[in-house]
């Protein structure tokens, strides 16, 4: 048994479709032999047959010379009918149709071929099986993993977009919170600026409440010179005045002072006429001009611009006689003197 294993090992694989063949096989001998029986049947019946000949010499020959005609025979007697022609012999029976005798048993190798056939096909269709449940496994596992990646896939998506609107939010928290900031910063320069600036008028008020006190402590000690030498004025016995002598700038004092300020005088424009820049100049004990305005306009603007630049430019006045300067004194001006 064992050798008959290892001579079908190495035995040539079977042909497919024995099984298949042989029916076919069967099925064909089957239909040839009705066909067979048919067509002995349908020969049963009496055929006529009917020909009909040409006799043709096979070589050509040349005719022999006429006979001379022989002389007239007697009359024939008539002839008789021949007898009617006997019926045909029956037709022979048909033929039995012939029996296959039936195929003798396989031998027992063959059983064992077989069923080793058999057993072969079983084992190919069970590793078939198993190959298709391992492929179906395999594109179930595929088909799985596809899912899986597009949920993951999906996943991610929603996960970058729900980053990218909390980076959107937190983008705009930050310009919110950066233009918050901005509003407070410039309310808090404002705040600073306005505190400054009410620092700076509060140092402007102070500056101006004490030259207000140094001017008002000033005229009191003016006043209190002028009380104490009162047992010592030299007016006469109708004035009205305080001091102790009659003071008042010299006759000369007002040529001074235009000849002081005239050379810074820059006017080339032509002028119609004459016309008169009356100014109002305050100025310090030591004569420096500390305020000036126009009282009296001449009508041109040009003449009275250029009178008030030079007495910007002068910026200190001369000295009296008795070198004082008048604290307030009333200049006129006109261009053609």
């Amino acid at each position: 048994m064992h050798a008959h294993t290892d001579r079908l090992d190495f035995a040539p694989p079977d042909t497919p479709g024995r099984a298949r063949a042989v029916i076919l096989a069967l099925l064909v001998h089957g239909l040839l032999l009705a066909a067979l029986a048919w067509g002995v049947r349908w020969t049963r019946d009496t055929q006529i047959l009917s020909a009909e000949a040409e006799l043709w010499s096979a070589v050509p020959q040349e005719a022999a010379p006429r006979l001379a005609e022989p002389p007239p025979e007697p009359t024939p007697e008539p002839v008789k009918p021949l007898p009617p022609a006997p019926p045909p012999p029956p037709a022979p029976p048909p033929p039995q149709p012939v029996v296959t005798p039936p195929a003798p048993p396989p031998p027992q190798v063959d059983i064992a071929l077989e069923q080793e056939k058999l057993r072969k096909q079983k084992e190919l269709a069970r590793l078939e099986d198993i190959k298709q449940q391992k492929l179906q496994q395999k594109l179930e596992k595929e088909r799985l993993d596809k899912l899986k990646r597009e949920k993951d896939k999906l996943e991610k998506a929603r996960l970058d977009k729900l980053k990218q609107d909390k980076l959107k939010q937190d983008k705009l928290k930050a310009e919110q919170d950066k233009l918050k900031q901005d509003k407070q910063k410039a309310q808090q320069e404002k705040l600073k600026a306005e505190e400054a600036s009410k620092a700076q008028q509060a140092a402007l008020d102070k500056k101006q409440t004490a030259l207000e006190a140094k001017q008002l402590q000033a005229l009191r000690d003016k006043n209190m010179q002028r009380m104490l030498g009162m047992a010592g004025a030299t007016g006469a016995a109708n004035a009205t005045g305080s001091a102790l002598k009659s003071s008042g700038p010299s006759a000369s004092y007002a040529g001074r002072i235009r000849a002081r300020i005239k050379p810074n005088i820059v006017f080339t424009e032509e002028i119609v006429g004459n016309p008169t820049t009356e100014v109002e100049v305050r100025t310090a004990p030591d004569g420096t001009i500390v305020g000036r305005k126009v009282t009296k306009s001449s009508g041109d603007k040009s003449w009275d611009d250029a009178v008030i630049k030079a007495i910007d430019k002068t910026q200190v006045l001369p000295r009296d006689i008795d070198g004082t300067v008048p604290s307030s004194l009333l200049l006129v001006f006109r261009p053609k003197d």
